[in-house]
Parts: C-alpha cells; structure tokens; sequence
C-alpha cells in the first residue's frame, strides 16, 4: 500500500472531483504551507548542524546547474513541439526547471519509512533548484521577445519569494541553533510533519481535482509533456546523485526533485515578471498532471529504478 499520507491527497482529488463542498480554507492552507515550509528547511538545518564543510561546493554546484541546465533543455520543446507561445514556453520551462516542495516532502517521508539515507544537505536541493530555475526561465523570455524586467527585479522576485525565504530561513536557524538549542520549538514542526504534510496533500488534491474537472483534452499537447517530462528529468537526477554518489535516499530525493514542477514559488516570479504568461496553464501542467504523477507512482518507480542501478554497480 503507498504511504499513508498518499491518500489524504487521493481523498482530496475524490472530494473535489464529486464536487463535494470540502475545502481547506484560505487562511489554513498559508498557515500549513508557512509550517510546512518551515518544518522542511528546518530538518534540513538541523542535519548541516556541525556537517558543513568545502567538500560539499561539488554537490552545490551540480545542483545549481541543474536548475540551470534543465530550463534551457526544455524550453525549445515547449516551442516546437509542444507549440507554446514565448511566454508560456518561458513559463513552463521556468516552472520544470524548479521544483516542487510537496513532491519534495513526499520523497522525504518515502525514504524515512523506507530507512533510506539522507546526507544532511539534501534539504538544500530545493532552494538550489528553485532560484537558477525561475531566472533562467524570465531570461529566456527576454531573449525571444528584447523585453522586459530589470536583473534586479528579477532576482528580487526569485529571493524574496515564500517559499525561497521560509525554506532558507529554516535552514539558517536549524544550522545555528542545532538539535540541542532548538529542542523547545523542534517538536511542534518535527513531531507533526507527517500530519501536516498529510493536511497538505489534502488541499492540493482539491485544488488538482479543479483542474481535472472537466478534463482539458484541448492541451493534450501540454499534458504529453506533463506526463512525459518527469521520467525523462527524473534521468538526469538519477545521473547526477550517482556521480557525486550520493546517499540512496538523497540521490531518491534529488531525482524526485528533478522530475518535479513548482506550483508554489514559480508561479508567483513569473507573474509577475511575465505578464503574457498564462500561469494557470502551468499550474495545470505541475499541479494537476505532473505531481499526481510523481506521488502516486513515479517516487516509488524512481525508488526501484535507483535501487536496480545500485546492486549492478
């Protein structure tokens, strides 16, 4: 059976997709995505307590370029084959670039249950992923078009997101304080991260079940690539936690992360960074195609993927 917080989402998807009057109010999601946010970058800050040192500037580095590399992969897809304006192919190229917290939070959870090993880093991959991706993205918009924002706002818009500060906040403050310091608050984010990853997942089944509900067939197009994408990116994480040789569980999450699309930091730059963007046909795309995708079953494939390349190796 999957992970027991897998159907707190399928509940929300059913819920929505009945039209059933359940909803998590506004003012609850913020404060869940705050906590959960929070409870993330804190874990990982907690872990790089005393484990930091120059050894990791490889890692870091592949990261970035990554969430650099993988933008510019998709972009000329989205525009030939996909056949998306500049604006859109930006936009999603932006938003698959980065990463998604949820499917992140997911793969933290599988591989805890699972007794995989996490390197103490591994919660940065998020943040890493998330910024190059988001400007790479706003970049190769102004480049098709000659229009548009400042570097400054671009970047303002990147750093200064939610998700970007909560996460970087939590892992500044885990990292100072460390286990010992942090102990009168660690409980109330650590001890309750299944149960508020579980009410998580609930309001974005919801919030899938709203894009599915009818079915846009007129994107098929767009929902090939949704469907699509994640196997072929979860590649080149799979790659890169093996030559850094990774932890199977960070190389797990790294993969996961890769595979993954933003429906939460990227949405917020690019709108405001490109106005032709019609982001709600990203969030289609990585909220009610791409993260079903991974959560239900692509974490688990990439999981016995990862551990057929493991034994042959």
């Amino acid at each position: 059976m999957p992970d027991i917080v897998i159907m707190f989402f399928l509940l929300g998807v059913l819920a929505g997709v009945a039209k059933s009057d359940l909803k998590v109010p506004k003012a609850a999601y913020d404060t869940l995505s705050i906590l959960l946010m929070l409870t993330l970058g804190l874990k990982g800050g907690l872990a790089l307590h005393g484990n930091v040192n120059w050894q990791l500037l490889p890692e870091v580095i592949t990261v970035i370029l990554l969430g650099v590399a993988i933008p510019l992969l998709l972009y000329p897809i989205l525009r030939q084959f996909v056949q998306l304006t500049a604006a859109n192919s930006a936009s999603l190229a932006a938003h698959y670039g980065s990463a998604s917290a949820g499917t992140f939070a997911v793969a933290i959870a599988f591989a805890e249950v699972n007794h995989l090993p996490i390197a103490p880093q591994t919660t940065l991959y998020l943040v890493l992923l998330e910024l190059p991706a988001i400007v790479v993205g706003i970049l190769l918009y102004k480049k098709a078009t000659g229009s548009g924002s400042s570097m400054k706002g671009i970047w303002h818009e990147a750093l200064t997101s939610r998700g970007v500060v909560l996460l970087t906040g939590g892992v500044i403050i885990g990292y100072l304080y460390g286990p010992d310091a942090s102990k009168d608050v660690a409980p109330l984010f650590l001890g309750a991260f299944k149960a508020l990853l579980a009410l998580f997942l609930l309001e974005m089944g919801v919030c899938a079940s709203q894009h599915l509900n009818p079915f846009p067939w007129q994107h098929w197009k767009l929902i090939g690539f949704a469907l699509l994408a994640p196997f072929a990116l979860a590649l080149t994480g799979t790659a890169a936690g093996f030559a850094l040789d990774l932890p199977i569980g960070s190389t797990l999450i790294l993969t996961a992360l890769t595979a993954s699309a933003s429906y939460i930091a990227a949405p917020a730059a690019i709108k405001a960074a490109i106005k032709e963007a019609d982001v709600g046909l990203a969030i289609f795309a990585a909220l009610g195609v791409t993260f079903p995708l991974n959560v239900l079953i692509g974490i688990p494939i990439y999981y016995h993927i990862i551990e057929m390349i493991s034994r042959v190796s």
